[in-house]
């Protein structure tokens, strides 16, 4: 584990930094692993979505527990509930988040990073796909026979970047009705788009305690935790294909 620190205002939870200066440390790591029917995947979304709203509608998840934890909160791609805790003898948490449809808000997510791992479990239902991205190529790793399916890939350029320079920005696209993992090293960058009404993501956060005190963060802030390479949400037009 490396105790250089990451973030310039520990605090901050709209740190912003130069994407001209960034370079992933390493690549993000995809599985895609099972494909369901429409009901099973419409369900399966539709349940763990359900939890979010529910947190959201509860006046006491919204606010401070005895922890100092606000459980419910937003995050720029969707409304966000910590469903699992970290606590001293065990520093790994666990997110549900209910993703936005980018078509509806007319905008996209930023490119970001964070200052620890991430383990994230993407789910699709009908008619929804994900575009997932990255200032790295992804490796996507599946056994034939056993798992998985080729992911749809493609590059195009980052957009709204300082002074109009050219990034190259590499790009996956998780399929309606379906599972897929990626694995985040820290610091590696990614971004997440929902395209359609069924999307949700499971995400464990493997040292977000340790991230704390390795950042020199006064408290569990779950937004600190995030540095992003932009400055404005760009426009829906850049990350919905087909439109």
């Amino acid at each position: 584990m490396t105790d250089q620190t990451m973030k310039l205002d520990p605090d901050n939870e709209d740190e912003v930094h130069d994407p001209l200066t960034h370079r992933d440390p390493d690549r993000n790591r995809i599985t895609p692993l099972v494909q369901l029917s429409s009901l099973a995947a419409a369900e399966l979304v539709s349940k763990l979505a359900g939890i979010v709203r529910s947190a959201h509608a509860h006046h006491g998840s919204r606010r401070p527990d005895v922890d100092g934890v606000t459980r419910a909160q937003t995050f720029e791609e969707g409304d966000v509930y910590m469903i699992a805790k970290p606590f001293d003898e065990y520093p790994p948490d666990r997110y549900l988040m209910d993703f936005y449809n980018v078509r509806d808000r007319g905008i996209c997510s930023r490119m970001h990073l964070h200052t620890g791992t991430r383990f994230v479990q993407m789910m699709t239902g009908p008619k929804t796909t994900i575009r997932v991205s990255s200032l790295s190529p992804f490796d996507v790793r599946w056994v034939a026979g056993v798992h998985g399916w080729q992911l749809e890939e493609f590059e195009d350029d980052l957009p709204d970047t300082p002074g109009g320079v050219q990034i190259t920005r590499y790009n996956a696209i998780v399929p309606e009705c379906s599972i897929v993992y990626m694995q985040v090293p820290r610091g590696t960058s990614h971004q997440f788009n929902a395209i359609g009404p069924y999307a949700v993501i499971d995400s464990v956060h493997p040292e977000e305690s340790i991230e704390i005190f390795r950042e020199h963060m006064s408290g569990l802030r779950m937004m600190a935790q995030t540095l992003f390479l932009a400055e404005d949400l760009p426009d829906s037009s850049t990350c919905v294909i087909g439109d």
